[in-house]
């Protein structure tokens, strides 16, 4: 699997501020360079479609850990967030707060550390910021997820040292779909649940020629309170004091997007917009719910075969309003915004000798500001540029790869004129990443691969200048505006082996940072307001919980954001079993891993870290029909910092079948799945209410859901 890697040397005066002029003047140069009228090929020259998180430069055998997810596979494993979507995938957990917020955990890395894309481009949100934020984006509307771990993600820069995940819509065409005459296609899914009473829909339509195709979807998701295996207290008005249920989990969310590209000769010009919206629960407070939106315009560019020493050229190039508004019993309280340009160019150049790679340049700015009672960072703005390369070298025994990437990144605090204790700052950062890997053939169907990587990440404006009460982590969080650059080394090695149906995999790495920011208890109180708690007689008991004593209300024990040395070790192992082989077939399918995350200087681990995670699915299929039946098994997280809760052992059976029925022109796909078969009580180790509101949001309980999908 291979290696991103990624490089080189940015100045932010050499970049306008706004990535999507640059977009419209590199356009209309390459444009220019190449000639947009061109003769128009035949519709069998459609341009081939690229994994670009996966590896730039097309190669099929990739160095880097790397999984993806499309079609079938995805639509029997998708939940309501992204997070639980992946959860369960080697080395991915979910940070899981509740069924409506849940942001991908990848090798114990979380929230900034993991670089969530949309179709390779930037996803602005808040979600980073805090676990019951969401991402915005909803598992119904994807057409494929690719997830990259370790070393080989770091062309995404130092916010990427955990891993990226980029979701795939196809809401800009990436090639050809139909011939001069024309066509129409599409898809439409159908789905209900019982567990949360959910209902979905989503419908996509495309249409054009050879020269054109246009794209059109639209999706509709509500769902009630979640079901669980335990009777749970509710104060939320209109609802019973007590039901086997979660407390507030109830969401309607909806969305769609336009989109199309052009097609002239080699080269394509797209773009789209899209709007999504969620109201959902936080389910950590009973009558606190959030409207969310967010809007996005996004272009892209392929110019292909050109004369020179650069062969191709794509530019990627994103705008986004993103916001959404706390309520409290009905009353608008804090309102979070995040408005973000992104644009990515690279191009790829003729062979230097064996070696050929791509260079590039990334330009990113964002504004966010916060006002209301849970304003807990300032306003801010945040610019970064940066340029890259990747090169790979094939060999006869296999291949190397080498890149870098270099960074500049100015964080700007301007204060909260609401707010006294909010004051303009500034800081700015060079990081630097560096990686370089190797994949060797080493036997028929044995291959080996090494990644070694040395990555450096900018501290995120809340790092920085926080300085107020979150009550979705039930903590006063504190900024450290001395923070300098968070540095890591990462080494992954893996061994992978197939022979037909017949797989394995094996990998482990070992992620070791200088600096890295962690949260941490100072045994303070302080009150909403910023004040020192005097004369409250209860002292942080370290697990998160906010803290009342005396009558006093809204006490919150001091976390501020401290700079440790840390080291990040683990295991990742799956592989594929084939049993039966005679008109039917039917695999075996094996998959577990282990993290192990410690401050590397005491000795003690770091919060919210996955237990060692095992699993085995059976997987049926005869003609057009499947099946499979899962169980992962989670053992009991006892490990983490003085006074964080334990978490208990549990295992959940799920199972899945599907008819696929041929109907003319059309497909349709029927299946049922049954989640949690056993009605199992389960808290994950990796969520913040498991330690925040102990006992508040275990995991759903068991649910049937019926689908149906058409694809003509």
């Amino acid at each position: 699997m291979t290696t991103i890697f990624c490089t080189a040397a940015a100045r932010a005066r050499a970049f306008p501020h706004h990535p999507l002029a640059l977009a419209i003047v590199t356009l209309a140069s390459l444009g220019g360079a190449n000639g947009l009228a061109q003769s128009t090929p035949k519709a069998d020259a459609a341009l081939p479609p690229v994994t670009i998180t996966g590896n730039p430069l097309g190669a099929t055998d990739l160095i880097a850990p790397t999984d993806s997810y499309s079609g079938a596979s995805l639509l029997l494993r998708s939940k309501s967030t992204l997070g639980e979507t992946l959860d369960g995938t080697a080395g991915v957990s979910s940070s899981y707060f509740g069924p409506n917020a849940s942001r991908p955990i990848i090798r114990g890395l979380d929230g900034d550390r993991v670089r969530i894309l949309q179709n390779s481009g930037a996803s602005v949100d808040a979600s980073g910021l805090s676990n019951d934020h969401a991402v915005p984006t909803d598992p119904i509307s994807m057409e494929r997820i690719e997830v990259l771990r370790g070393p080989g993600a770091l062309m995404y820069g130092g916010s990427a040292v955990g891993g990226v995940v980029n979701v795939i819509d196809n809401r800009i065409p990436q090639e050809r779909q139909f011939d001069a005459r024309g066509g129409v296609s599409g898809k439409l899914n159908l789905e209900a649940a019982s567990g949360n009473a959910e209902r979905s829909t989503a419908a996509l339509l495309e249409t054009g020629t050879d020269r054109f195709t246009l794209h059109a979807d639209a999706f509709s998701r509500r769902s009630g309170d979640v079901g669980v295996p335990i009777a749970l207290a509710c104060e939320k008005p209109g609802t019973p004091a007590v039901a086997n249920a979660i407390c507030n989990s109830s969401a309607q969310t909806q969305g769609g997007a336009l989109g199309g590209s052009l097609f002239f000769g080699n080269n394509r010009l797209g773009a789209s917009f899209s709007r999504y919206a969620s109201d959902y629960g936080t389910v950590a407070e009973d009558a606190v719910t959030i409207g969310m939106h967010s809007n996005r315009l996004a272009l892209e560019w392929d110019v292909e075969q050109l004369p020179g020493w650069i062969h191709s050229v794509k530019v990627r190039a994103s705008q986004t309003d993103y916001q959404h508004t706390e309520y409290e019993g009905g009353e608008a309280g804090t309102v979070f915004k995040n408005t973000g340009n992104d644009l990515r160019v690279t191009a790829r150049h003729a062979k230097l000798g064996a070696w050929e790679g791509v260079l590039g340049l990334h330009s990113e700015a964002g504004r966010f500001s916060a006002d209301g009672t849970e304003a807990f960072a300032p306003y801010s703005r945040t610019v970064q540029h940066a340029v890259f390369a990747f090169e790979e070298l094939p060999l006869d025994w296999g291949r190397f790869s080498l890149g870098a990437r270099l960074e500049s990144v100015h964080v700007e605090s301007s204060g909260n004129p609401l707010v006294a204790r909010f004051f303009p700052a500034s800081r700015s950062f060079q990081p630097r990443s560096l990686a370089m890997g190797a994949l060797w053939n080493a036997a028929p169907g044995w291959q080996l691969s090494s990644n070694l990587a040395y990555s450096e990440r900018a501290p995120k404006d809340y790092e920085l200048f926080a300085d107020g009460p979150h009550i979705a982590t039930h903590a006063y969080e504190v900024g450290n505006n001395q923070a300098t650059l968070e540095q890591s080394s990462n080494l992954d090695i893996a061994a992978q082996w197939k022979r037909g149906a017949h797989a394995f995999k094996l990998s482990a790495f070992v992620n070791q940072f200088n600096h890295y920011l962690a949260q941490q208890a100072t045994g303070v109180l302080r009150d909403t307001e910023g004040n020192g708690a005097a004369g409250v007689g209860v002292i942080d008991n370290g697990n998160g919980q906010s803290l009342e004593s005396g009558g006093t209300a809204d006490i919150l024990p001091e976390y501020v954001y401290t700079q440790v040395p840390a080291r990040f070790t683990g295991i990742e192992a799956n592989g594929k079993l084939r049993l039966l082989d005679a008109g039917q077939t039917l695999d075996l399918e094996l998959r577990g891993d282990w993290v192990r995350a410690v401050n590397s200087t005491t000795g003690e681990w770091l919060p919210r870290i996955a237990p060692v995670r095992v699993g085995a699915s059976l997987v049926w299929a005869q003609g057009a029909w499947s099946a499979r039946l899962d169980a992962n098994h989670s053992r009991a997280q006892t490990d983490g910092p003085a006074g964080q809760l334990a978490s208990q052992p549990y295992t959940l059976v799920n199972a899945a079948l599907s008819y696929r029925q041929p109907m003319g022109s059309t497909t349709a796909l029927w299946f049922a799945r049954l989640d949690n078969a056993g009605d199992v009580l389960a808290y994950p180790a990796t969520s913040i209410l498991t330690q925040s509101a102990p006992g508040k949001a275990p995991l759903p309980g068991r649910s049937l859901k019926l689908g149906l999908q058409l694809v003509f």
